[in-house]
């Protein structure tokens, strides 16, 4: 099987972009992972599937995996990129599109200038909806790992988010602290983790180790869940630019029932084609 594809990142955050609307294919988490390897694929972060809609008010179905396989809930700067993809494509012209992914439908826009910036949704803080283990909903919780008492924030944007305040972001265990919280029961179906490093009241810097992929140069839902965290313990802003390692983004969330928007750069790298075997 021949697949044609885009990659693409935002902020460093890089995708393989397969248009499932104008080709058909159904891939397994092999052929998934084969993409997504750096050293016998192609190499990137996430795999993002272009895919006609199935209810009359979308304009395209958005699904989201991970390298390992597995499929993800959301993905703000894959969202993005898709946006900028569907463009460039001619697959729509629309400025705003209505998007349903894993977590949700979502709202994309394009602005004049070309920036495009995605609605992620309320972020939700109950336990059981992230999922988490936890006897009641807290602006922080804690958790023993390795002997050592870990404080951090809980959120879903669509996946669920642990976030860690450090004092600087290039010290902080991301790769080990991140694996063991992933590893942690209290997460039934894992977390990505960010360790937040608060600049000043508009301004944090962040790493992020995701579900199924590692530390990546950036994370979209991860920054918007930092900030979301940030503006609860009274430390942030409205609006926050994000520094992550691979460029920065853009985070505004007005608090209550408000949506949380993120915006930032997107690139189209390549486009190609790979062979893969039918299984």
């Amino acid at each position: 099987m021949n697949l044609r594809f885009t990659k693409m990142h935002g902020a460093g955050n890089d995708f393989v972009i397969i248009d499932l609307v104008r080709q058909s294919a159904t891939l397994s988490p092999n052929q998934i992972r084969r993409i997504a390897n750096r050293q016998r694929g192609i190499g990137c972060d996430q795999v993002l599937l272009v895919e006609a809609p199935d209810e009359p008010d979308a304009d395209f179905r958005y699904r989201i995996f991970n390298p390992d396989g597995s499929e993800a809930g959301q993905c703000g700067n894959g969202a993005r990129c898709f946006a900028r993809f569907v463009k460039e494509q001619n697959l729509s012209w629309k400025r705003e599109l209505r998007v349903l992914a894993p977590g949700g439908p979502m709202t994309i826009k394009t602005d004049e200038d070309g920036l495009i910036t995605a609605n992620l949704g309320c972020p939700i803080f109950s336990p059981e909806h992230i999922p988490m283990t936890a006897e009641h909903e807290q602006i922080e919780y804690t958790l023993l790992l390795g002997g050592k008492e870990v404080r951090f924030g809980a959120i879903s944007m669509g996946n669920p988010h642990a976030i860690i305040r450090v004092d600087n972001v290039k010290t902080a265990p991301v790769a080990e602290l991140g694996a063991a919280m992933q590893a942690d029961p209290n997460f039934p179906d894992r977390v990505n983790v960010g360790f937040m490093e608060i600049v000043n009241s508009g301004e944090i810097r962040l790493r992020v180790f995701e579900r199924g992929a590692g530390e990546t140069q950036a994370c979209g839902s991860g920054a918007c869940a930092a900030v979301v965290h940030g503006i609860r313990m009274g430390e942030l802003d409205n609006k926050v630019t994000v520094y992550l390692p691979g460029g920065k983004l853009k985070v505004s969330w007005m608090e209550n029932n408000a949506p949380v928007w993120l915006g930032g750069p997107t690139a189209t790298i390549f486009e190609g084609s790979i062979r893969l075997r039918n299984r």
